[in-house]
C-alpha cells in the first residue's frame, strides 16, 4: 500500500474490520512497519462507550491508538512518518463532532476550514492513510434540514477524500468491492 484508501459502506457492513485487515497486511509486509489508528468517536452515552470499548478490544496487537474527535489534521501530521500506516476510523464521526456536537453549537465555517485543510494535507502526507466512512446517501431524504445538510456534507467529504485516494472499497454485507479511483474527464 503506497497511497491512501477509502473504505465506505453502511452501518455494520464490515468497514472497520476491512480497514484492520488492510492494516494487518501492512504490518505483515515488513517488520519495521507500524500502524496508528486515529479514532474520532466521542462517548456521548453508554451505548457509544460500549462501541468504543469493543473497537479497542478488537483492534489488532501492534496498533497504536490516538483519539482525535475534531483535530484530525493535527493528528495525521503528528503521526505521519515513513513506514507508518494510519487508519482513520471514522470520517462520519469526525463530521458528526463538527456539525452535531454533543455540547455547544456547530461551527460550519470552522468545519469547512478543517475539511479543506485535510484535503490539502493528504497529497503531501508521507504515511498512507486508510479512511473509514459511512455511505449514508442511499436512503430516503431526511425530513430535517440539519440531517439533510449532514448527509450532503458527508457525501462531499467522501468525494473529496476519494479524489485523494488510489483505491476506494465499498463494503456490502461484509464483502469488499474495491476499485482504483478514476478521474473524471
Amino acid at each position: 500500500m503506497s497511497s491512501h484508501h477509502l473504505v465506505v459502506g453502511g452501518q455494520r457492513s464490515g468497514k472497520s474490520r476491512h480497514a484492520e485487515r488492510l492494516a494487518q497486511r501492512w504490518l505483515a509486509a515488513d517488520p519495521a512497519h507500524r500502524v496508528t489508528v486515529v479514532a474520532t468517536a466521542e462517548a456521548w452515552d453508554d451505548e457509544m462507550r460500549a462501541r468504543i470499548a469493543r473497537h479497542r478490544v478488537e483492534r489488532l496487537e501492534g496498533m497504536d491508538t490516538v483519539e482525535a474527535p475534531r483535530a484530525l489534521c493535527g493528528a495525521l501530521q503528528a503521526q505521519a512518518e515513513p513506514g507508518r500506516l494510519i487508519v482513520v476510523d471514522c470520517l462520519t464521526m469526525w463530521l458528526t463532532n463538527w456539525l452535531m456536537p454533543a455540547a455547544g453549537e456547530p461551527d460550519p465555517a470552522a468545519w469547512r476550514a478543517e475539511r479543506d485543510a485535510l484535503l490539502a494535507l493528504l497529497p503531501q502526507l508521507v504515511s498512507p492513510v486508510v479512511f473509514v466512512s459511512n455511505e449514508v446517501g442511499w436512503g430516503i431524504v431526511p425530513l430535517s434540514r440539519e440531517v439533510r445538510a449532514f448527509v450532503d456534507e458527508l457525501g462531499w467529504l467522501n468525494q473529496g477524500v476519494a479524489r485523494c485516494c488510489s483505491d476506494v472499497t465499498l463494503m456490502v454485507a461484509g464483502q469488499p468491492w474495491t476499485r482504483p479511483v478514476v478521474e473524471e474527464t
